[in-house]
């Protein structure tokens, strides 16, 4: 594992590094680096693939957090620091974990430990994992879907879809546009692809886009009638998921 330490304290940057090489001598450590200035520059053209930072969240021209405002980070980050006042800042942006100083070879072992299964529960050949810990452990959601069409392969944005239909056994993607694909998922997978703060399922053959309504009626026996783009398509909304229908449209 490469390792690049960020830290502009050079008795701390020295203990890092001496209790990495004792956690494992295989690692390679690369800095320190002791400013926002220099860890820019570092990133702009970096010498050597990094897997993990180890980053002072106060450094010698300010905080580390200017990094991210920057740059691109697409790397897991364990903060060092010794103020505990940053630590929920810390993990909106980018951590594994969050160690005060001094750190002492326990607390590091727990760390790297918890980057391993990290890796191992969630893949180590993919970057799932990463993009998770890039937005603080929030499910990433479905932008885009391939669609197939005769001998011609495609995808469509997830934002140009109205609404998912399940019909004779396929689920339709029907576009703003009023096209019309096939997508291989059925409405439960796509229940968990897709964004629920756009996306709603009204009954147990359709799942709407927030931006496809047009309008709702009330309909008998307490349901409601939606209306949707494309072609002003008539839908109803299952007596039991009315309320929470109305609670989404609420937010």
């Amino acid at each position: 594992m490469n390792i690049l330490i960020i830290e502009d304290e050079k008795r701390t940057a020295d203990q890092l590094k001496r209790l990495v090489i004792q956690f494992d001598p295989q690692f390679k450590v690369f800095g320190p680096l002791d400013s926002v200035a220099r860890a820019k520059e570092w990133f702009t053209s970096p010498p050597e693939l990094i897997d993990l930072i180890f980053l002072d969240i106060m450094l010698a021209d300010g905080t580390s957090f200017e990094l991210f405002e920057s740059i691109s980070i697409q790397i897991p980050v364990i903060f060092i620091t010794a103020y505990d006042e940053y630590a929920l800042q810390a993990f909106k942006v980018n951590a594994v974990d969050y160690l005060l100083k001094p750190v002492d070879y326990e607390e590091l072992s727990q760390a790297l430990n918890k980057l391993d299964q990290m890796k191992r529960t969630l893949g180590h050949h993919n970057h799932h994992w990463i993009k998770s810990l890039l937005h603080g452990n929030a499910p990433l959601y479905k932008k885009r879907f391939l669609v197939k069409s005769g001998d011609l392969i495609q995808y469509i944005l997830v934002d140009d879809i109205g609404y998912f239909e399940y019909d004779e056994g396929l689920v339709f993607a029907h576009l703003l546009d009023g096209k019309r694909v096939i997508i291989e998922h059925s409405l439960d997978d796509l229940g968990e692809l897709l964004d629920p703060a756009h996306f709603f399922r009204i009954n147990r053959k359709t799942i709407v886009h927030i931006k496809a309504i047009r309008k709702i009626h009330p309909y008998f026996n307490r349901r409601l009638s939606v209306y949707l783009e494309p072609a002003n398509y008539n839908a109803t909304v299952s007596r039991e998921r009315v309320q929470h229908f109305k609670e989404w449209l609420d937010q």
